[in-house]
């Protein structure tokens, strides 16, 4: 239908019609996703009692601390490097170990890319944290996070009994920061953690090949 000066005239009726600060036809908008894709009320509900945590002081700088040493698996990175410096007998195998969850981080990078999930809208606040993107679908903190539990805990004993609680803080640290939704962090960390068990083979093999280890030239 057209107005008397022959301008369309938009139908309230119609959902693509009505613009607003959300607006349901924008596949960007947050709005869309959470009616439209399935995203549960629970989950909803649970992010907004994680990122309500983040209202005590100390979770907040905890749950910044995580996200920021967790940002593009810095971390993780740099811990393997120590580990490979400081471990000869299995110097191989941490850098294997390393290039495993930079492989992880960069997966989670492209299925991000793909699923093209917004971040979620905020719940009981404002985020503790700068994002460096604006996807939110799988995390990637959660995904180099679980790779590197996995890898460390393959190389030694003391990985199995050091990363994971690390690990799983950080994973937290991001629904505490109210920047992910709850399956994003799930999502993460099963991608990680299948990448991880996928290459620990590869990993075993370099585990004893460094300089102490006792391959001889």
């Amino acid at each position: 239908m057209r107005d008397a000066d022959g301008t369309p005239r938009r139908d309230p009726r119609d959902p693509c019609e009505r613009h607003g600060p959300q607006d349901p036809c924008d596949p960007q908008d947050p709005g869309r996703w959470q009616g439209r894709a399935g995203w549960t009320a629970t989950e909803r509900r649970l992010l907004a009692v994680l990122r309500g945590c983040g209202d005590e002081p100390r979770v907040a700088a905890a749950a910044r601390a995580l996200s920021h040493s967790g940002e593009h698996a810095a971390l993780w990175l740099a811990a393997g490097l120590v580990c490979a410096a400081a471990d000869l007998e299995r110097r191989d195998g941490w850098l294997r170990g390393t290039a495993l969850i930079a492989a992880a981080h960069l997966a989670s990078m492209g299925v991000k890319r793909v699923v093209r999930r917004p971040r979620p809208l905020p719940v009981t606040g404002e985020p503790l944290v700068r994002t460096a993107g604006r996807h939110s679908f799988p995390s990637s903190h959660a995904t180099s996070a679980v790779a590197a539990a996995v890898a460390f805990g393959v190389l030694r004993p003391a990985g199995r009994v050091v990363a994971p609680p690390v690990a799983a803080a950080m994973c937290v640290s991001r629904l505490v920061a109210g920047v992910h939704y709850p399956s994003d962090v799930a999502a993460g960390a099963l991608l990680g953690g299948l990448l991880a068990r996928g290459g620990a083979a590869w990993l075993r093999a370099g585990g004893g090949s460094g300089t102490g280890g006792g391959r001889r030239v």
